[in-house]
């Protein structure tokens, strides 16, 4: 997999009480809860993945109250994967608080093991390692392990490739679950669209890997068509007519390629526009009502610290 991280961050604040009671509070969800730290815990109820990690990474036996404060910069369902960059954050702020050593990889393996394991949440494992390490790489995921691999993309690649991207927000945000739900179902029952499909993004994402390192830009935009084509043989539910006639506008306006960011639905698009053309693109997507939204390339991954007022 291809994985590359932007500008919007996931945050979480955490402040130490003198009592044992937890305190927590989601600015996004407009939502705050209060508990025990030694009370039954249950990943139940309201921010159930809060209390998934805290019950994961804190020694409730020993653990001291504390204050937590969290909030993202882009929307659950909005396909930026604002939901696993939350739990990384959770995650590695928890452990700063304990004192535990963790590399990228224990924080994105310990992300993914709460959502999909503890919580149920269907989906991947792609978001919580595009997170947790940051920056551009090449992601193999193998039976057994995760090899994340760092790209050393030339600076005047990288200036050129975020000045012809184009980010765009379709307008609503999506639950996943069932368009995951109905690939899963494609898959086992062996359907051929659906895994001809999954090989052939397999393949893409190899070959896309390799213009960005030469710095072939205008194919890798042909590739992303590619990649966008194949990814709705997966499931006729990934794309809908919003998205496709934002699509059709964007590539007659000068996009050479695009795709929908997460399992699709809704959420992001994101387009590769041909140079002097992304202001075009921009235009006619607006007029669909699609929002086009500024981002920059983040080359870190999750990292927390420890401040005492002197």
């Amino acid at each position: 997999m291809l994985s590359a991280t932007i500008n919007r961050y996931a945050h979480g604040l955490l402040r130490p009480r003198n009592d044992h009671t937890i305190t927590v509070e989601s600015l996004d969800l407009e939502m705050a809860v209060g508990f025990a730290a030694d009370e039954s815990f249950s990943v139940d109820g309201e921010l159930a993945l809060v209390r998934a990690a805290i019950r994961r990474v804190a020694d409730l036996d020993e653990v001291h109250g504390f204050d937590l404060l969290l909030n993202t910069s882009a929307p659950p369902g909005s396909g930026l994967g604002a939901s696993s960059a939350l739990m990384v954050a959770l995650i590695a702020v928890l452990a700063e608080q304990h004192h535990l050593s963790l590399s990228s990889y224990d924080i994105a393996e310990l992300a993914y093991d709460v959502e999909r394991h503890d919580l149920g949440l269907q989906g991947g494992m792609q978001d919580q390692y595009a997170a947790a390490f940051g920056g551009f790489n090449f992601i193999e995921f193998h039976a057994d392990r995760v090899v994340v691999n760092p790209l050393r993309i030339r600076p005047a690649v990288l200036n050129e490739l975020e000045a012809n991207l184009l980010l765009c927000f379709t307008g609503a945000t999506r639950k996943g679950d069932h368009i995951i739900k109905d690939q899963t179902r494609r898959f086992v029952a062996g359907e051929s669209e659906a895994l001809s499909g999954l090989r052939r993004q397999k393949q893409l994402a190899v070959e896309m890997k390799e213009t960005l390192m030469r710095g072939r830009l205008t194919h890798f935009g042909e590739l992303l068509d590619e990649a966008w084509t194949e990814k709705q043989r997966m499931s006729p539910r990934i794309s809908t007519p919003e998205i496709a006639e934002a699509y059709a506008a964007a590539t007659e306006s000068g996009a050479i390629g695009g795709k929908v960011t997460g399992a699709g639905g809704g959420g992001f698009m994101l387009f590769y526009c041909r140079p002097g053309t992304r202001h075009k693109v921009a235009a006619a997507l607006r007029e669909l009502a699609f929002e086009p939204a500024d981002f920059a390339f983040e080359p870190a991954g999750a990292h927390s610290w420890s401040y005492v007022e002197p």
